[in-house]
């Protein structure tokens, strides 16, 4: 078993192995925590925290864990198309969707009056912690964010969809890139090109990617034990991130209905909706995600309709009913089985083992 990598030195790890980020309250100190102490990359998604919370994060992950662990971001959180969207195409979604807050008992929401990126505030706030590594999604932080995440030493690890994107990552000076996979749970982070009908597997992904930068490739999407670590690392990968079967256990902040629904996936149906967000992600099927992919052109840009579900998401939460929650999961959510965090990362581990 080599894990004395490149990648491992970089990001101050014993085994390339990464907890992939989780945001809107997935992610947990605990669970990042304890596989940073395993000695992995455990990783906070924060794109929905404020400045002080994020800064609040630092202390509390650094409270728990002597270790390396990420922080990571959306550069960019808000769509173009927000442009069109005033408080009269808003609440005329908001009453398009009534019959589903009175089913979950959630109150309508309203309009916001202030309304604006909170990206910048975000990553000073990041570079105030200085994690080890500050990873991130849906683009690539400008070159001053670059230039004082190397001058204090924190690592960037940036996503990528496509052999463009990966190369635009190593242009801009970024030390590592994530190949993410269409197998992937959660948000496609793509942001040079793409649609659900423009999708690259993790397993071609990997290779296409390699074959064509210099720095380190971590690969994401569909990897959820032993077998899928092997057969990524065979490919050229020079770590892991894995996402749904960390979100599976109990150490994460996924509901016990989420949690319970990934372990019981027996038939492997997953979906790309836009449905919670406004931007594609992959979700187990349920009924919210059939009412609003019937009329997919009434679906409104990011983050106007992370707006508009929230509080049907919260109100269901409460509830327990998985009907009316954003369930994130990988292709590969069959083959999740392990309820805790450690029996996890000890199966990953094995798959490291490339001479068996």
């Amino acid at each position: 078993m080599n894990t004395d990598s490149n990648v491992t030195a970089l990001l101050g790890i014993d085994f390339p192995i990464i907890q992939g980020p989780f945001g809107g309250g997935l992610s947990t100190v605990r669970l990042a925590s304890i596989v940073s102490n395993l000695g992995g990359l455990g990783s906070f998604g924060a794109h929905n925290l404020e400045a002080e919370a994020i800064e609040n994060l630092g202390r509390e992950l650094r409270s728990q864990t002597e270790r390396s662990f990420a922080i990571n971001l959306w550069v960019s959180d808000w769509d173009a198309e927000m442009e069109t969207v005033d408080e009269s195409a808003f609440s005329s979604s908001v009453q398009n969707h009534k019959i589903v807050y009175n089913r979950v008992g959630a109150e309508s929401p309203r309009f916001p009056k202030k309304v604006k990126s909170g990206y910048e505030r975000q990553v000073e706030a990041v570079l105030r912690v200085k994690p080890k590594v500050f990873s991130f999604v849906f683009g690539i932080p400008a070159q001053e964010i670059l230039r004082e995440c190397r001058r204090h030493g924190i690592v960037t690890v940036g996503a990528a969809t496509t052999i463009a994107e990966a190369l635009a990552l190593e242009a801009a000076g970024v030390d590592v890139v994530l190949a993410s996979g269409a197998e992937a749970a959660g948000h496609r982070p793509w942001f040079l090109e793409g649609s659900e009908a423009d999708l690259v597997g993790t397993f071609p992904l990997i290779p296409l990617i390699k074959d064509r930068v210099k720095i380190p490739v971590i690969a994401a999407g569909g990897i959820v034990d032993s077998r899928g670590v092997k057969a990524a690392m065979s490919l050229g990968a020079d770590a892991v991130q894995v996402g749904t079967a960390f979100l599976a256990t109990e150490e994460s902040g996924a509901s016990s209905v989420h949690k319970q629904r990934l372990l019981e996936n027996t038939d492997g149906r997953t979906r790309l909706s836009k449905a919670f967000t406004g931007r594609w992600a992959r979700f187990l099927p349920n009924a919210f995600l059939d009412r609003v992919d019937e009329e997919p052109e009434k679906i409104l840009p990011f983050p106007a309709q992370s707006w508009l579900a929230g509080p049907i998401k919260q109100a269901a939460l409460a509830k327990e009913d998985g009907d009316y929650q954003s369930l994130y999961a990988s292709q590969a959510a069959p083959l999740v089985k392990y309820r805790t965090a450690k029996q996890v990362f000890q199966e990953l581990k094995a798959g490291l083992r490339l001479d068996t």
